[in-house]
């Protein structure tokens, strides 16, 4: 018996990309369940921000862009960002009546004969002529691989498995990346702690002045030349530093954000350089970011010989049937709503060979 259901276009992921790709499809006509699907793999509305750690306040985020259609205002800044943004993106799901299917877990997309691609979930399969891929980077935790890391005595975790400071209460804590959440841990945990050290690979920059659109804008050229290239997109972070607010001054001047380079081995109470300095350890905290999310997608081999998906604005260039919104220069809050309506414009220009199903 075949239970695959067709639909013109499946969106995978109900992020901030994914639900702005489903209200530039709901918007231009197409239908919930009818035309197109979104399939969640999280419990629950909020996306990644969902399992973001209590400490990590609304206040605290660097720039929540509203989703298209629905300003998020009156957020109380003192309040977890996990709780403010499910619950706006759970308002904003029923607003525009998107019906997010959850949670489906996403186990491969294939080619399906008829110019249609075939998308295997946990909830059956669907045909579809069109994909928006919004999977973000949350599931695919970056850990490097060290010399010696498998000896370590104390306890290793990544920023996805971080719960806030308090756990920290009392060890020596090192903390490995460069980052705002690198930062953002040190600065938290360093009031608990016994004591704190901080690795990154390269010197960390620091941003003086206003993040103005000619900043943000020469920043994304450079991530979009990445993927134009087929290259591993980069944060936006990484290229525009880290923005030299007052806490990040604090630390500096405490010398909590007292850099260190690299080690080179971690052994079983701590972590080592190669001139002999140790530096012992409870817990060793890899700060050290996250890669885009595409196994699912290996089947159509869009991987270039340099590792990413070369796409052009959103639409992969090896397959014009598919989407990646939130992925390299449309990464951010603001990116992923743009680039969620320029995937729906070129959608609706490859289907309008045929009719919009009925």
């Amino acid at each position: 018996m075949n239970n695959t259901r067709e639909v013109e276009v499946v969106v995978i992921g109900a992020g901030q990309a994914g639900l702005s790709s489903a209200y530039h499809l709901r918007r231009t006509g197409f239908e919930p369940d009818r035309d197109f699907v979104v399939l969640d793999h999280s419990p629950g509305p909020g996306g990644a921000w969902q399992f973001r750690w209590s400490s990590l306040t609304y206040g605290k985020v660097h720039g929540m862009h509203s989703l298209p259609g629905m300003e998020l205002t009156d957020a109380d800044p003192a309040r977890p960002s996990a709780e403010v943004i499910a619950e706006y993106f759970d308002t904003y799901e029923r607003t525009f009546d998107l019906r997010v299917r959850r949670p489906v877990d996403v186990t491969a997309v294939r080619e399906g004969g008829d110019g249609r691609l075939l998308v295997e979930t946990s909830d059956g399969t669907w045909s579809t002529r069109a994909l928006i891929n919004a999977t973000g980077t949350w599931d695919r935790p970056f850990w490097p691989r060290c010399p010696g890391q498998e000896t370590f005595r104390g306890r290793q975790l990544h920023t996805a498995q971080y719960a806030g400071p308090e756990e920290f209460a009392g060890l020596r804590v090192v903390v490995v990346g460069g980052g705002a959440s690198g930062t953002q841990h040190l600065l938290e945990i360093a009031p608990y702690a016994a004591a704190t050290t901080w690795v990154t690979r390269r010197p960390p920059v620091f941003r003086e002045g206003p993040f103005d659109e000619n900043v943000g804008r020469a920043a994304v050229a450079l991530v979009e030349e990445r993927v134009r290239q087929g290259l591993p997109p980069r944060s936006v972070v990484s290229v525009t530093g880290l923005p030299l607010n007052d806490a990040i001054r604090q630390g500096l001047r405490d010398g909590v954000l007292d850099r260190l380079p690299m080690f080179d081995r971690v052994t079983p109470d701590g972590v080592e350089w190669r001139d002999q300095r140790h530096v012992a350890a409870d817990v060793i905290l890899w700060a050290t970011g996250f890669r885009a999310a595409l196994d699912h997608l290996a089947p159509l081999r869009l991987r270039e010989p340099g590792g990413g998906i070369r796409v052009e604005e959103t639409r992969a260039v090896a397959d014009p049937r598919i989407h990646l919104v939130g992925y390299g220069p449309s990464a951010s809050t603001i990116g992923a709503n743009r680039a969620g309506r320029a995937a729906v414009r070129d959608i609706r220009r490859l289907l309008a060979t045929e009719p919009v199903a009925a």
